[in-house]
């Protein structure tokens, strides 16, 4: 039998998780790559689809002799980089996110995990604090916000009410943040480098498209996910 005391914590979980709120903002923690994450309202929960993308950066980056720099754009709490830390010895990540509290987040888990030494985190939007950068990426690896204002209205509530609507909000077409992005991203990457990136699954036309006609980008290809949806875009930097 519970105690008074733990009787009433179980019933504050129970009536939140009533009201919508997602079990990992309750408990606080989410696996993913098999590693522990805090989770908190700041950031998004980190999902089973954004594994395949961390599988296309690897299987890109192979098994590197030297050191390779990514950028992890949108950190958010960290997932991305973190799991990459742990699999590659010659890396240096830099993650990125354009809230504090998301970074401080991020900054925890990578403590957590014993990867801190080879992750640098920066608050900054975008591509904006790299424009000018000498040394390039080898990999631009993110999940941008994607779901265009018509499919935000209809996601469950537990996201749309409680994650965080920047990190979701991909404008009227949810192309906002994923056409700067395919913009930019060859001002920061080595020759040869990629842009790996989630995205909708109706999007892969699109974001095709954006591709093409940026003429920046020798080849790409779309990878599904693990329920056959179109999922990540690997788009390979011009020599």
């Amino acid at each position: 039998p519970m105690e008074a005391e733990e009787l009433a914590k179980f019933r504050t979980f129970v009536r939140r998780r009533l009201a919508g709120e997602p079990n990992q903002y309750i408990t606080g923690t989410q696996e993913f790559w098999s590693l522990p994450f805090r989770v908190n309202p700041d950031v998004l929960i980190p999902r089973p689809e954004t594994e395949v993308l961390l599988e296309t950066v690897l299987e890109f980056l192979g098994s590197p002799e030297t050191e390779v720099r990514v950028l992890d754009l949108g950190t958010g709490s960290g997932a991305i980089a973190v799991a990459l830390a742990r699999e590659f010895d010659l890396i240096k990540i830099v993650a990125t996110d354009s809230s504090m509290a998301a970074v401080k987040l991020a900054q925890e888990n990578a403590s957590l995990n014993q990867v801190e030494s080879k992750i640098h985190f920066v608050c900054a939007d975008m591509l904006s604090a790299f424009s000018s950068v000498s040394r390039k990426f080898a990999v631009v690896a993110t999940n941008p916000p994607y779901v265009s204002h018509t499919e935000f209205s209809e996601l469950p509530r537990e996201i749309r009410d409680y994650e965080p609507r920047h990190a979701l909000n991909g404008g009227p077409d949810g192309l906002a943040a994923i056409k700067h992005i395919i913009k930019e991203a060859p001002a920061v990457l080595s020759q040869g480098g990629a842009l790996i990136m989630e995205m909708g699954a109706e999007q892969a036309e699109s974001v095709s498209a954006l591709v093409r006609d940026s003429q920046r980008y020798e080849r790409y290809q779309i990878i599904k996910d693990y329920s056959g949806l179109d999922r990540v875009l690997l788009a390979v930097k011009k020599e």
